[in-house]
């Protein structure tokens, strides 16, 4: 990925102007970044150590976590060192790396909702052939069909991107390395590629959401059909808070990288990129796990005995020093 270019650093776009609002929004960030990594730990640790939950939905569940976990670790770190140090700048190859671990787990993300979505829809609908369509095998590759084609598409979109020449300057007007700002610095026609590759990205995400969409609506037409209305409750509780969380994620997503550059603004674009990269990592363990009382019982299972095993090893430690 040569560049001919002779810059060393990129200069993102801080999160605000004055002192005092850049440390609340380092506050923010901390926040939403440490309910992540709880949220998504602990579905993980869950589903990991528990083999009640060894099924399909929580075996897809763990590895959407994981993209979640690898979305926030990807970008707010930099930004809240940025921020506390009253800085902006990024190496060139740390922009590299953010731009393809930033692609790779969104579109790996991407994927595994559509696959999520797909394992309710047979579950619902199709209940008597939910053990021949989404059998072990089945569920393996259809996981390591999704983390390839997130990074296969990482690897295009930034080989592509940092091939182009770059002569309009080093400032990114994005908290972190955005493929559609970094185009604006490129002198090059060819970036018109890289152009085509984000749209050719765009009409497979928007066939996600299409596949999303229509599933949903199979899935609501066979809810209406239960006779009980607790259980119709129950159901439609469950599933449109994640049809929001993802009609959230994919639509600014889609907005952010295809918007025309005559509507761009700091502002606009900053609260974009917060909205689907930041929000819904830390929405999505809630949102999955709220109904979910398999793997809230495992939690509260896995946090008591490791609060029992705390008490345990203090009161082993009194007990020796004394």
């Amino acid at each position: 990925m040569s560049n001919s270019s002779s810059i060393s650093q990129f200069l993102l776009l801080p999160l605000a102007d004055t002192r005092q609002l850049q440390l609340l929004h380092l506050w923010f960030f901390l926040g939403i970044s440490l309910a992540a990594l709880l949220g998504n730990g602990l579905i993980i640790s869950a589903v990991a150590c528990d083999h009640h939950l060894h099924t399909p939905m929580h075996f897809f569940l763990l590895n959407l976590s994981l993209t979640d976990l690898g979305c926030i670790c990807t970008t707010v770190p930099k930004a809240m060192h940025n921020s506390l140090w009253d800085t902006t700048a990024i190496s060139y190859m740390g922009c590299v790396a953010q731009v393809f671990f930033f692609l790779f787990f969104i579109v790996t993300e991407i994927s595994l909702l559509t696959i999520m979505c797909y394992d309710r829809y047979v579950a619902i609908c199709k209940p008597l052939h939910y053990g021949t369509l989404l059998g072990s095998r089945a569920c393996a590759h259809m996981a390591a069909a999704a983390w390839a084609s997130g990074f296969l598409n990482a690897l295009l979109h930034t080989a592509t991107t940092f091939s182009l020449p770059l002569c309009h300057g080093n400032v990114l007007g994005q908290f972190f390395c955005e493929v559609p700002q970094i185009l604006k610095l490129s002198c090059s026609q060819s970036y018109f590629k890289e152009l085509g590759l984000i749209v050719v990205t765009a009409c497979l995400a928007f066939s996600c959401f299409v596949f999303i969409v229509f599933s949903y609506v199979q899935i609501f037409r066979a809810v209406l059909r239960i006779p009980s209305e607790q259980g119709r409750h129950k159901a439609f509780s469950t599933c449109l808070p994640h049809l929001g969380v993802v009609s959230l994620f994919v639509s600014t997503a889609m907005f952010s990288y295809l918007k025309p550059p005559s509507i761009s603004a700091p502002s606009l674009d900053l609260t974009l990129s917060v909205l689907y990269s930041v929000v819904p990592p830390a929405l999505n363990p809630l949102i999955y796990s709220l109904r979910n009382q398999e793997l809230k019982d495992a939690v509260r299972k896995m946090m008591t005995g490791c609060f029992s095993s705390t008490i345990t090893c203090l009161f082993c430690s009194i007990e020796f020093i004394v």
